[in-house]
């Protein structure tokens, strides 16, 4: 494999990612990616105008923040997240699947960034689609893994996190549960467990050097900018029988592009949870649920832009993916073909 994906790994600390960033550094996890781009990086940059957004994450706990203000706007109080039937903020009372859904509505769904999030996830001219993909899977399991260390803090009074055996008796998204295969059955069981089993199981695919190979590859990588003067690539769809595949010139598996989707379906399972399960508890009463938007977008752009989830398995979210679509934070590139339209087009 070429070099392009080893020195990723090797700057955002491949290793370190899994253990090292706690919950009340959220700020940081996501900073590097989001926070240190400027203006000067193709408009990129962090947004100034958010009243819902503040900097002191790392200043307490989920259960020692106090909740934000109500959102500026026409709201009631009937719809304030902020009142009504608050879960438990002890971590002590089961999950409400019927709970009102405010994360689906456009009032409650600001980002605190600015700019196409398509300059983060559309592969380079001169970098190998392959290595391009293993490089947004690894970064969207760290930013994923960030949102979910905030539902593993264990409460020092309680001895809980906000997600446990309680609160959360299965993987489930509203009224949608999601299964895992014990014994090769599908069975339900517990969001925490699920959530361990599915981090435990990216982590080893991420580590399996048959589908993330690291050995340097003789030979020109197939780029685009290689092949720009020929036929454009084809749709993933097509060459996947084929003699041909995804990351064959820098020596992945041919089943590599079907082991993406598979690990972007269960990363968007965890974020499905995260929104009908936790959004309230923590991520609003600690104003951090633009950071989880953020990290939403950035997950669905990628999605969508490279086909690695159906439209079926989106399902859960769409309300909200809906949202983004019509406010462009999804920019119109990632629909619609997203990669190879792209490249058809040029």
């Amino acid at each position: 494999m070429a070099t392009f994906f080893q020195s990723v790994c090797g700057k955002i600390g491949l290793q370190a990612t899994f253990t090292q960033y706690l919950p009340p550094n959220l700020t940081e996890i996501i900073g590097l990616t989001y926070f240190c781009l400027d203006d000067s990086r193709q408009g990129f940059g962090r947004g100034g105008n958010n009243k819902n957004n503040n900097n002191n994450a790392k200043n307490g706990s989920p259960t020692q923040t106090p909740a934000p203000p109500t959102p500026q706007g026409s709201a009631s109080l009937s719809n304030s997240p902020t009142l009504g039937s608050n879960p438990s903020i002890d971590g002590s009372s089961v999950n409400d699947a019927d709970a009102p859904k405010y994360f689906f509505q456009e009032k409650y769904a600001p980002l605190n960034v600015r700019g196409n999030f398509l300059t983060l996830c559309a592969c380079p001219k001169n970098v190998e689609l392959g290595e391009w993909l293993a490089h947004q899977i690894v970064e969207q399991y760290r930013l994923l893994h960030g949102m979910l260390q905030v539902i593993q803090e264990v409460n020092g009074v309680t001895g809980l996190p906000l997600c446990n055996e309680t609160t959360c008796p299965t993987m489930s998204a509203g009224r949608l549960t999601y299964t895992w295969l014990v014994d090769g059955r599908a069975a339900k069981i517990s969001a925490p467990k699920f959530i361990n089993r599915v981090e435990k199981w990216i982590v080893s695919k991420i580590h399996d050097p048959v589908m993330f190979p690291t050995d340097k590859m003789n030979g020109l990588p197939d780029t685009f900018a290689l092949n720009e003067v020929t036929a454009p690539a084809s749709n993933p769809n097509t060459n996947a029988s084929s003699e041909d595949w995804i990351g064959k010139s820098s020596g992945f598996h041919q089943t590599f592009y079907k082991d993406c989707q598979g690990i972007m379906k269960q990363m968007f399972r965890c974020y499905a949870h995260l929104y009908h399960a936790h959004w309230l508890n923590p991520f609003w009463h600690i104003n951090k649920h633009d950071i989880l938007n953020m990290c939403f977008v950035h997950f669905v752009t990628v999605a969508k832009y490279y086909k690695l989830v159906s439209d079926k398995e989106m399902e859960p979210m769409q309300p909200l993916i809906d949202i983004f679509i019509k406010q462009q934070r999804i920019p119109p590139e990632a629909l619609g073909g997203g990669h190879w339209a792209q490249q058809s087009s040029a």
